[in-house]
């Protein structure tokens, strides 16, 4: 069994993402902007957003936080992305989700510049996508698809069975991974909640992809030996023998499912660091089609 390392995969990227920005500075350009719209004081969401910035200055993107209230209303925090819209200084405009209940999240997302939509939720970016059209992919997906690439596991004629069909990962990364393209081209299957009996797909998986947001879902009589596990599942249980009184795990039951595994993702340190480091890198492709725009 090999573990796909996500924390070594995307330091690799950042350091890409670092050599590329220091080469434009050396040319005397300007450098990717990301800005991130938080609205609220949810303690998940502002460590994401947080860590996302701390990112951005670590391989140089130009980043703000606007740090709203959660009582904004929907129409100030809509002008607000009308302001970053027309700001040249940021390419990549990232609204953290899930929004207060009085702010319509479709709106939002569609509010976004499908050229800053660095998330990939943009109606467009999603045609796009599923059309096989050049775009941006939604950052677990792409992450996901990222990390099959960089550890050399063939994906062409593969069974690709997907546990979830949330629009963040479980349909992206299906219609991704479908496409007739390089590190693509599987023979994709999408389980879910109204299946009778998910073992009957998980089991003749190549390579199973669980979000369903259930821990230690999959278990080791649900999978063949040799299967690729990518577990992009990021759950809270209780551990008292812990400081916070939680330990985080995945959708897979890790200590049950890699002893049959070919490859697998930890949790923590697999596919959620590779979710952001594929936000830095959509940011700096927003940056290079603006640029030539512009």
């Amino acid at each position: 069994m090999i573990l796909l390392d996500g924390k070594k995969i995307s330091s690799e990227i950042k350091e890409e993402l670092k050599e590329k920005v220091a080469a434009l500075k050396n040319n005397g350009k300007g450098v990717p902007g990301l800005v991130t719209i938080l609205v609220g004081d949810n303690p998940a969401s502002q460590s994401y957003v947080s860590s996302k910035n701390k990112l951005c200055k670590e391989v140089g993107f130009n980043s703000k936080a606007e740090n709203l209230d959660k009582n904004i209303t929907e129409k100030e925090l809509l002008d607000l992305i009308d302001k970053y819209n027309a700001d040249d200084n940021y390419h990549g405009i990232l609204v953290q989700l899930p929004l207060p209940k009085h702010i319509d999240e479709n709106k939002v997302i569609q509010r976004i510049s499908p050229d800053k939509d660095v998330d990939g939720f943009h109606p467009m970016s999603v045609g796009n996508l599923v059309i096989g059209n050049d775009t941006f992919f939604p950052c677990t997906p792409a992450g996901i698809q990222e990390i099959l690439k960089r550890y050399n596991i063939e994906t062409k004629g593969k069974h690709l069975v997907v546990v979830g069909r949330s629009n963040i990962v479980g349909k992206p990364i299906a219609n991704l991974m479908l496409q007739k393209k390089e590190n693509a081209n599987a023979i994709v299957t999408v389980c879910h909640s109204a299946s009778k009996d998910l073992s009957k797909y998980t089991k003749d998986a190549d390579i199973l992809v669980a979000a369903i947001g259930v821990p230690n879902f999959i278990k080791a009589n649900m999978v063949k030996d040799g299967v690729v596990v990518i577990d992009v599942g990021i759950n809270r249980v209780e551990d008292k023998t812990k400081t916070k009184g939680y330990r985080v795990v995945g959708d897979v039951d890790f200590d049950e499912v890699a002893p049959k595994a070919s490859y697998i993702t930890p949790v923590p340190g697999g596919i959620g660091l590779m979710t952001t480091a594929m936000l830095l890198s959509n940011t700096y492709k927003a940056y290079l089609n603006l640029n030539k725009k512009a």
